[in-house]
């Protein structure tokens, strides 16, 4: 274990640390944290995962050039085939995508997710791009990974300002906490190493859930080394 990271090499590499080998994982548009994590992955314990991007390439040999957003064509150019975007919502609604990452501005206890408006819903103070892919791959990936890189009140909430899509929900990842949705609600998972349960309860709108405390794995040496090498821009840290 190594002390020298910072919170996106965590949330990076811990990102990478939920995939498995043989997984079939899509990213969208930007999605920079997860598509260094896939791309971690493969370097380390998921050699056999299939990495599915919105520009439409298929395990992209190189994410140094992927600055356009984690959707320009270099992700095709440098990858081994083509899958657009269609193929991909076909390929979840038939069961055959297994996680895919996906993005939202409010989250519930409930696990209910908001992408579409904050406040009033026909006269709202501000209008979000909407439902999107969420609408379809959030019910139809085998596990749908959020990461989002707030954690405060007004993004974990008693109750969402308006209902873009729920259900099927796996795991959320903040820069304090992992979130797991079960037995219908959002409960602790882990907590980063650098914060506490009570700074935790704070930032969050509703009681935690959980029945002990524990602790996000640090990255390690190896996990830095690598995401020094493949991540040499720091694309990792673009939302941070």
């Amino acid at each position: 274990m190594v002390n020298n990271y910072r919170i996106s090499d965590l949330m990076t590499c811990a990102i990478a640390d939920m995939l498995e080998d043989g997984e079939t994982v899509f990213h969208g548009v930007s999605s920079q944290m997860p598509m260094v994590a896939m791309h971690l992955a493969r370097h380390l314990h998921a050699p056999n995962l299939v990495h599915l991007n919105i520009p439409g390439g298929v395990n992209p040999d190189s994410i140094k050039k992927a600055s356009y957003s984690s959707a320009g064509a270099d992700l095709v150019e440098a990858g081994e085939s083509n899958f657009g975007l269609d193929e991909i919502f076909d390929l979840s609604m038939r069961g055959k995508l297994d996680v895919a990452f996906l993005g939202g501005v409010q989250f519930d206890r409930h696990g209910n997710i908001n992408a579409s408006v904050i406040g009033d819903y026909d006269k709202p103070k501000v209008r979000l791009p909407g439902g999107a892919g969420s609408a379809v791959l959030i019910p139809t990936a085998k596990k749908a990974i959020i990461w989002r890189t707030k954690h405060d009140p007004r993004t974990f909430l008693e109750k969402v300002d308006f209902v873009t899509t729920r259900g099927n929900l796996w795991k959320i990842i903040t820069p304090l906490c992992v979130f797991v949705f079960q037995n219908g609600q959002l409960e602790l998972d882990t907590i980063h190493p650098h914060t506490t349960i009570e700074e935790v309860q704070e930032q969050t709108g509703f009681p935690l859930v959980y029945d002990e405390v524990r602790y996000t794995k640090s990255p390690t040496r190896e996990q830095l080394q690598i995401l020094q090498r493949i991540d040499p821009d720091d694309f990792r840290s673009a939302e941070i």
